[in-house]
């Protein structure tokens, strides 16, 4: 059997206001790191300050997004704005790329002309990093039990933990071996993690924007298992999509094998999508067969012809 979707609780106000802190947090250290990798000459100080930029910006924009999609349903937006933070993933994986793209082109040019580094600034500056990182990630722990979103910020914010112990290291060994080619491979490798970060969500986020099918639903599955509901004659014109991270929803057209037995059809089709599949969102079309004739037919129909 397919596992259902979870839903997660939404994020407390405190939680709004612990990530808040953090977009504090990551741009005063954005701005520690661009002024440290300009006075030392470090790339990869550089290429950390740029990440924590656009971690800061993706805090930002995906705080400003949760709050839009608290909006209730209106007029326009049946379903509600959840899909806001979608949109803001979509933004935030982009320009996640776009900064991984230039970060090696920096890397590659120079590996071509090496410039001198002050490894103590660096090893200094990324030390704080560290703390602001780690700080940070205490900061979402808690709400990311709770949210898919807060837990990616979580696990987002140890990963720069480790790039920013990858440039303390870095520093180490120019200072002491005088190695500055490190620096530009540091920076080649928080490139690759950056675009790698792009390239695994990117596809996700636009498979929800596209109304597609949860990828833990299988729909053959569904299909079968609604046929094999007592009073069901056959199922069809099965669709099935995400409303949101934690929404799916279904439409279906259903054939009854007696006109009568449609409430209680209905009763244990939406409990068994709702149980079995996470399905919480389901609009079922009935239908029934005449054993006189090989369309089929709609109830309400069928009363108006015997009103």
């Amino acid at each position: 059997m397919t596992c259902p979707t979870h839903s997660s609780r939404p994020v407390s106000s405190s939680g709004e206001k612990k990530l808040l802190v953090a977009v504090i947090l990551n741009m005063g250290l954005t701005v520690a790191q661009l002024i440290g990798g300009i006075m030392s000459g470090s790339l990869s100080l550089i290429a950390d300050a740029l990440h924590n930029f656009s971690d800061a910006g993706a805090l930002f924009i995906g705080l400003f997004a949760m709050r839009i999609a608290k909006r209730p349903p209106d007029k326009r937006r049946n379903f509600g704005y959840k899909r806001a933070e979608t949109i803001a993933a979509l933004i935030n994986l982009t320009i996640l790329g776009v900064v991984g793209i230039y970060l090696l082109f920096e890397a590659f040019e120079r590996f071509m002309d090496p410039q001198p580094i002050v490894g103590w600034t660096m090893v200094w500056v990324a030390g704080i990093a560290l703390i602001v990182d780690v700080l940070t990630a205490v900061l979402t722990y808690t709400e990311s039990k709770n949210s898919w979103n807060m837990k990616a910020v979580f696990l987002h914010n140890l990963t720069d933990a480790l790039a920013s112990v990858g440039v303390m290291v870095t520093g180490t060994l120019i200072i002491f071996y005088g190695w500055y080619w490190t620096d530009a491979a540091m920076t080649v490798l928080i490139a690759g993690y950056v675009l790698y970060q792009a390239a695994i969500n990117m596809p996700k986020v636009i498979h929800l924007l596209m109304e597609g099918a949860p990828d833990n639903v299988d729909l053959d599955e569904v299909r079968k298992a609604m046929n094999a509901v007592e009073g069901v004659e056959d199922a069809h014109y099965v669709h099935i999509w995400q409303i949101d991270e934690h929404r799916n929803a279904l439409d279906a057209h259903v054939v009854l094998k007696h006109l009568d037995l449609m409430e209680e059809v209905k009763r244990r089709l939406k409990t068994m999508l709702r149980d079995e599949y996470g399905i919480h969102r389901s609009t079922l079309e009935f239908e029934w067969g005449d054993e006189n004739q090989d369309e089929w037919h709609d109830p309400t129909v069928l009363v108006d012809k015997t009103a």
